[in-house]
């Protein structure tokens, strides 16, 4: 993918929810919410401060994350469907 983002901006992939509940029901399409998780593909050099200095990211590509249900603009690219967000719209990696 030829793809970077400019300034704090992430590019992040949604990693799927799961299938069935811990009770063992099969949640169908329709009824599951977009999953706040997601992997880190790539990042933008960081954002500047007023006198120009470069302030580096939080993140780096390989990262889990997680996000706000709202966060982020939905974007296709080569067929996938990835998020675009700036780096404040994450809330923290999971370890």
């Amino acid at each position: 993918m030829a793809f970077t983002p400019l300034h704090d901006r992430v590019l992040v992939r949604r990693v799927e929810g799961e299938e069935k509940t811990k009770g063992g029901l099969i949640i169908p399409d329709n009824a599951k919410e977009k999953p706040a998780e997601g992997e880190v593909v790539s990042c933008g050099a960081g954002a500047r401060k007023d006198n120009g200095e470069l302030i580096e990211m939080g993140v780096k590509a390989g990262d889990k994350v997680l996000f706000g249900k709202w966060s982020g603009t939905e974007v296709t690219l080569d067929g996938e469907e990835l998020l675009i967000m700036k780096e404040s719209d994450i809330l923290g990696i999971i370890a």
